[in-house]
C-alpha cells in the first residue's frame, strides 16, 4: 500500500446539486445572450436564436463532472486476479477539459499506471475517472494530482503514476497564439516515486 507520508490531497468533491446556488436555465440562457451582444452580434437574429439554449445544453455535458463522485467510480473492485501483482497500465485515455482561467478547451491524453495491492479496478473506471475530473473547470497541474490522489486514496495500491499531455486553446487561440505546443504534467506516488521504479515507469508511460 502507499505510505502514509505521501499525503495525497483530497479529490474534489462533486457539487451537491440540492444545495447548489445555481442560476436557472432561463438565467443561464440570458447570460449567453448578454455575451453575444458584448461580442458585437445580435442574439435575436435567426442564426443565433437557438444558440443560448444550445450553449446551456453543451455546458451540461462539458461540466458534468461536478455531478459525479470520482471516488464512487472506483468503488467496485475485483479480488480474483490469480495472484497478479505487477503494474497495470492504461495509456492514451482521451482528455477533454476546460481551462478555469479563460474557459478555453484543454485536449490531450492521460496515461495511468498503478501497482495493485490486493484488488484491481475495471479499466473503464479509469477512463471514467479521467472524464469525471476533466469535465470541470481545471488547471492541468491540479487535474493530474486529483487523478493520482483519488486512485491512491480509494484503491490503496503500492504505487500510482499519472502523466497528462495536453494542448491548451488559451495558449493557441489568444495571447501569444502558440500553435503545436503541448504541456506535460505528472504525479508519482508510492513505489513509483522511488528509483528504480520511478525511472522504469516514466520510460514506459512516456514511450
Amino acid at each position: 500500500m502507499l505510505e502514509l507520508d505521501q499525503n495525497p490531497t483530497p479529490a474534489a468533491a462533486p457539487l451537491p446539486i440540492a444545495d447548489c446556488p445555481c442560476p436557472t436555465r432561463a438565467e443561464a440562457e440570458a447570460a449567453v445572450r448578454t455575451l453575444i451582444r458584448w461580442a458585437g452580434d445580435d442574439p435575436a437574429r435567426e442564426g443565433l436564436l437557438a444558440t443560448p439554449a444550445r450553449v446551456v445544453r453543451a455546458y451540461e455535458e462539458w461540466f458534468a463532472g461536478y455531478r459525479q463522485d470520482p471516488a464512487e467510480l472506483l468503488s467496485r473492485t475485483f479480488g480474483e486476479v490469480g495472484g497478479y501483482d505487477e503494474v497495470v497500465i492504461l495509456r492514451d485515455i482521451p482528455l477533454q477539459s476546460t481551462c478555469e482561467h479563460h474557459m478555453a478547451a484543454i485536449t490531450g491524453v492521460v496515461h495511468i499506471a498503478y501497482l495493485p495491492s490486493r484488488r484491481v479496478v475495471g479499466i473503464s473506471k479509469l477512463a471514467r475517472l479521467v472524464e469525471a475530473l476533466g469535465r470541470r473547470l481545471q488547471i492541468q497541474e491540479r487535474l493530474t494530482a486529483e487523478i493520482a490522489d483519488t486512485l491512491a486514496r480509494v484503491l490503496q495500491p503500492r504505487g500510482v503514476a499519472v502523466i497528462v499531455e495536453a494542448s491548451h486553446a488559451c495558449l493557441s487561440s489568444r495571447g501569444v497564439r502558440a500553435h503545436g505546443v503541448s504541456m506535460q504534467t505528472r504525479r508519482l506516488l508510492g513505489e513509483f516515486a522511488r528509483e528504480p521504479r520511478r525511472g522504469e515507469i516514466l520510460a514506459t508511460l512516456a514511450g
